[in-house]
């Protein structure tokens, strides 16, 4: 938001710098983004008279004038504009003085000019007579720039302006205004927040309210037949106007802000909605049918031809202004090409109105069209404003083009305002601050924003909330604005922190545990928008991919990227792998928390017919280790996908039932899944099919796991033993079985034979050879016995040879010698 420093001192009067005034306003909430400064210095400008102008003896475009600045002999200076001629006055540069003037290449920009003695064809030139491009006052360059007839010779062109009301230099600050506070989208709501800081006043300018007057009396009739949509219209009536340019001041005021001029209607509207933030809209009266103006919505898709010429389709609900045949305006948005303001205007209707916020939120979003009237109406305006801003711009129009404005006003009210209150215990800011403020400081500061304080008891306001404060609706909040007035920055920091006794409970956020594992074995945390392409989501709303329904799609999508709700995390996830693999990280381990969703009907379902799914999602690609010297590199394969799947299940606390497709199937090659014994999804490890991550551009082997975390068990927790101060025993054992055995039934038993006294056993060695046959292998075997005493020989004997007699029974295994 563009906010003037000289536009703000019209209403406060405050004697800080520019620079400090956009820091304490930083510090009040309005966070200064960038300081801008507009227009250019005019030292060494000054005010002269066109004594004598004759045509150049050596150039048919040029004139050579003599002219007087109040000193004791007149400046010869050969001018170039057709429209110079004696007795004027004019801006003149003296030699020596620096402009900024357009670049002949590039008149958008700006390059300096230093005003040298010159010759040009001959004739001498002691400076210039300026046109206002060349001062940065406009674009205009058609001629020299002609003041007044009283103009003082010899003056500062700089006082002259400044004399004349007319700002030639500015610094605009570009304020962060949050979407809460839409009483600072203008230029009298920043005034207030200066003021309350400043202790100043806020000076409005002088309106006359018209008085409420019958249709025909005002020229127009009103009817709201969507009150829900439009509370309140305002209709005024101005005759009789000359279209043409607005003056000077206001449009630099306009172009100060970064606004275009157009005329002085136009001007008008746009220049009171940034100085009080009540967007208006002018229509030109003879071309509304009937005189009438009604406020409806849509009820089918309509097409509307907008002031940019565009035709647009509306869908139904749309709010509308329409006259007595056609709709002429989308309100709260943009006027329609068919009532605009044009050259040969010369009745006005003024729109002054408040809709309803979420109505024009929405129109806005569905057509794509943000407008600085919209902008404000969607953060909803001062409701008690609409009349004051009405009566502003027609005393503006009459000002600027002449015309008369009608008897009285019509103000409809459809659904009227009442002001909202609430208490005030100061007790209670000391509490919450941390510092005791003054009461008479509290009610300065809250009165310069517009806050009505009355006693209600020794330690008890009752609050009326200003119409301009929609934010404002608790004690807290209010509490809140004493203290971004008072100064954060002046509350000190106490000595002491009360650290409370009782022992803090430990999250039971079943992410924290999970997170913790999978970044202690190498995986990055990442978190993704859960909106995509509805292209994206139907692609990845299938099967393989733990889908549970139809899609769904977002009513009113910011943008086509985020049309629908994601039904798998697998499309954020594999965006991630494509922007690193891109940028030189091949290697990827990632995992993210977060939320599927579908249509369709369960009973833990939070809408009806609509469904959610906590996931985890993870992917692996690239290398599990890198080549050394040693060893060489291995890639992730579909094993890796699995074992880390079971993994986490293991970790939930889960049972599960595994089954494979070893066939390509719904963007998957080979994908196994699990459910729970009651047969519902728990989660899928797949291999991501080419064309799938092709269309990421990703060309190497993804491996993928997606499991849902909302189905946890309740897990015991976990044991601790300390480590047996008492010595273990070792004994190793090699026996012989078919090539064919496998041998984690063979650990499987040792550990069911081997007794309380068993703690580890682990295989150290697999021998196949000529040796011992040519259908056997040798597998030796480590056991480790422990106990909390020291163990004799004869329990560890009888342990060791029960495991081998069972290994013999079960096996057929052999001990070797």
């Amino acid at each position: 938001m563009n906010i003037s420093c000289d536009w703000i001192r019209e209403y406060v009067e405050v004697d800080w710098s520019n620079t400090t005034l956009g820091e304490r306003l930083t510090y009040a909430g309005l966070e200064l983004e960038e300081t801008i400064t507009i227009g250019q210095s005019l030292d060494g400008v000054v005010v002269g008279e066109v004594v004598t102008c004759i045509q150049h003896p050596n150039a048919d475009r040029l004139r050579v004038c003599t002219v007087n600045i109040g000193e004791e002999a007149d400046l010869q200076i050969v001018c170039g504009a057709p429209n110079v001629a004696a007795g004027q006055r004019v801006p003149v540069a003296l030699v020596g003085t620096t402009l900024w003037v357009p670049d002949r290449d590039d008149p958008q920009q700006r390059v300096a000019l230093k005003l040298k003695k010159a010759k040009l064809r001959g004739e001498a030139s002691e400076g210039m007579i300026c046109a206002e491009d060349e001062l940065g006052l406009s674009d205009d360059h058609a001629g020299i720039m002609v003041l007044a007839e009283d103009a003082p010779i010899g003056m500062s062109f700089p006082a002259y302006l400044q004399s004349i009301g007319r700002p030639y230099q500015d610094t605009v600050l570009d304020l962060n205004v949050t979407p809460n506070r839409p009483d600072a989208t203008c230029h009298i709501g920043v005034a207030r927040d200066v003021a309350a800081l400043s202790g100043q006043h806020v000076h409005l300018p002088a309106v006359t309210l018209p008085r409420e007057v019958s249709p025909t009396e005002a020229g127009i009739e009103i009817t709201i037949d969507d009150a829900a949509g439009c509370h309140r219209y305002v209709g005024l009536v101005v005759r009789g106007v000359t279209i043409k340019p607005s003056p000077a001041w206001m449009q630099a005021r306009l172009r100060a802000i970064g606004l275009r001029p157009r005329n002085n209607i136009v001007d008008v509207t746009n220049y009171v909605m940034h100085e009080c933030g009540q967007p208006l809209h002018a229509f030109d009266l003879d071309q509304l049918e009937g005189g009438q103006i009604v406020v409806r919505s849509t009820t089918e898709p309509t097409t509307f031809k907008t002031l940019d010429s565009k035709e647009r389709e509306l869908p139904p609900n749309t709010l509308m202004i329409c006259d007595a045949a056609h709709p002429v305006a989308i309100a709260g948005v943009m006027g329609g090409e068919h009532s605009e303001v044009t050259d040969q205007t010369t009745n006005v209707l003024i729109e002054s109105a408040w809709f309803e916020p979420t109505r024009i939120r929405k129109t806005a979003k569905q057509l794509g069209l943000s407008t600085d009237a919209s902008y404000r109406f969607e953060r909803s305006i001062d409701p008690t404003l609409q009349r004051w801003a009405a009566a502003r711009a027609a005393a503006l129009m009459v000002a600027t083009g002449g015309g008369q404005i009608a008897p009285g006003c019509l103000d409809v009210v459809a659904t009227p305002f009442t002001h909202s209150t609430t208490t005030l215990r100061p007790s209670r800011i000391e509490r919450v601050l941390g510092v005791g403020i003054g009461r008479n400081t509290i009610v300065r500061l809250l009165g310069a924003l517009g806050f009505v304080l009355a006693e209600d008891g020794e330690d008890r306001w009752t609050v009326t909330i200003p119409a301009y404060r929609p934010d404002v609706t608790r004690e807290i909040d209010v509490i809140e604005e004493v203290a971004r007035l008072y100064g954060f920055d002046h509350i000190p920091e106490p000595e002491h922190v009360v650290v409370p006794r009782s022992n803090v409970a430990s999250s039971p956020d079943y992410r924290t545990g999970l997170a913790a594992t999978l970044v202690g074995r190498g995986l990055t945390e990442i978190v993704c928008n859960s909106m995509v392409r509805s292209e994206t989501a139907d692609a990845f709303n299938t099967p393989a991919f733990g889908s549970a329904g139809d899609r769904v799609d977002t009513l009113n999508p910011i943008s086509r990227e985020m049309a629908s709700l994601r039904p798998s995390l697998a499309p954020g996830m594999l965006q991630v792998a494509a922007h690193n693999i891109h940028n030189g990280r091949p290697d990827i381990q990632l995992f993210e928390f977060g939320r599927a969703y579908f249509r369709g009907q369960r009973s833990d379902a939070p809408v009806s017919g609509y469904i959610e799914e906590e996931r985890l999602g993870l992917l692996l690609s690239g290398r599990v280790t890198r080549q050394t010297w040693n060893q060489s590199a291995n890639a992730f394969d579909i094993y890796d996908a699995k074992g880390l799947a079971v993994d986490v299940m293991r970790n939930m606390g889960v049972s599960y039932v595994e089954s494979i497709q070893p066939q390509p199937e719904h963007g998957a090659q080979y994908r196994i899944t699990w459910h729970t014994p009651e047969g519902y999804w728990l989660g899928t490890a797949l291999e991501v099919a080419p064309a799938t991550r092709g269309a990421f551009d990703i060309d190497v082997p993804v491996f993928y796991i997606e499991l849902r975390v909302d189905l946890q068990a309740d897990r015991a927790a976990t044991r601790y033993e300390p480590i047996s101060r008492f010595p273990q025993v070792v004994r190793d054992i090699a026996v012989t079985v078919s090539r064919a055995q496998a041998v984690g039934p063979m650990l499987a038993a040792i550990r069911a034979s081997g007794g309380p006294l068993l703690r580890n056993v682990d295989v150290f060695d697999v021998y196949e050879g000529d040796r011992i046959g040519a259908d056997l292998k040798s597998v030796a075997f480590s056991l480790s016995f422990g106990a909390d005493r020291t163990l004799v020989d004869d329990e560890v004997d009888r342990a060791v040879s029960e495991t081998v007699t069972s290994l013999s029974t079960l096996f057929g295994a052999i001990l070797r010698a």
